[in-house]
């Protein structure tokens, strides 16, 4: 009776966290853009090579980054100033042909789409040329109005770790908008995570180094999901709701898993959870569930683990650096 007291408690204080007005089962929450990106026909259209340009809807990264490979610089970059909006978010192309694609939207863009409530991926460091990767994945209420705060988790990252370290700020998904169903389900969380595993893909078919993933809160659940898939080395989460697995076994990956949650972070009182898929399960810091556990005691609040100083940020370059 007790458990089950217990669990119904849990069950209550959980739709209370994502209940809306009009109720968590009828809510439709956020749709990821639909379609193809703007300018797609227009690049399947061109023939100006000879040859047929990749599909940008079902060419892999690897499709992708061969056919860039058998271009002069010339067609190169005729293709960037005919297509941007299709090379600028092309998984697979050169780091240096997407920035020059994406330039209107700001220095070192790897990724751009204006469309809704907007995508972007900053790179902060020089990608080209690292030794290591990391990729940022943010939680709920970012995209790109907003990705400025994820842009400077990755600034003071790749300052801690080190010149030959660069980061990415991957606003690249659809993030759950405020208080609703969208922040209990994985439902944003699944396509995020496709997006996710093409973007890492896309990463390696352009000869960059395996990525170290920092998940922060629902962009844990995004990495969960992601984690079969990726070829990261490191998988690290904080603030996370959990990861929508009941053990690091249950991931199904080689990388190593860290986690951290502050006493001071709200999320330390959400029921760690899953139910009729509301929820997301095992806390990653729990000694069951298998990662390897950071200190987190000097960081103060949800937003707070990459604040320069904290004993968080120290051990997250170690990882980016390969040092830990």
């Amino acid at each position: 009776m007790r458990r089950f007291r217990k669990t119904l408690t849990t069950a209550a204080l959980t739709a209370l966290l994502v209940g809306s007005t009009t109720g968590w089962a009828s809510a439709r929450g956020e749709s990821p853009p639909g379609g193809p990106l703007p300018g797609t026909a227009a690049w399947l259209a061109d023939d100006s090579l000879g040859r047929a340009l990749p599909d940008p809807t079902t060419a892999t990264p690897t499709e992708v980054a061969a056919f860039f490979a058998g271009l002069t610089d010339a067609q190169r970059q005729r293709l960037v100033e005919n297509h941007p909006a299709v090379v600028g978010n092309l998984d697979g192309a050169p780091v240096r042909l997407r920035y020059a694609a994406n330039a209107p939207a700001g220095d070192q863009v790897l990724a751009y789409d204006p469309r809704g409530r907007g995508l972007i991926a900053r790179v902060a460091g020089d990608l080209e040329n690292a030794t290591h990767v990391s990729v940022i994945v943010p939680g709920s209420d970012i995209d790109l109005s907003t990705s400025g705060r994820t842009a400077r988790w990755a600034a003071d990252l790749q300052e801690e770790a080190g010149d030959d370290t660069a980061v990415i700020a991957w606003a690249g998904y659809i993030t759950p908008s405020g208080i609703g169903p969208d922040l209990a389900t994985g439902r944003l969380a699944e396509a995020g995570a496709a997006r996710l595993t093409r973007f890492t893909d896309g990463l390696h078919a352009a000869g960059l180094p395996d990525p170290a993933l920092f998940c922060h809160s629902y962009g844990s659940v995004v990495c969960g999901l992601a984690a079969p898939d990726t070829d990261a080395g490191d998988i690290v989460v904080m603030g996370s709701p959990g990861m929508r697995a009941d053990d690091v076994t249950a991931l199904d990956t080689d990388a190593h898993v860290w986690a951290a949650t502050s006493e001071d972070d709200w999320i330390d009182h959400v029921p760690h959870v899953e139910i009729l898929g509301l929820g997301h399960g095992a806390d990653p810091t729990s000694p069951d569930f298998g990662a390897t556990v950071l200190s987190a005691d000097d960081v103060p609040a949800h937003d707070a683990y990459f604040s320069p100083g904290t004993s968080t940020l120290t051990a997250f370059a170690a990882i980016a650096d390969g040092d830990l």
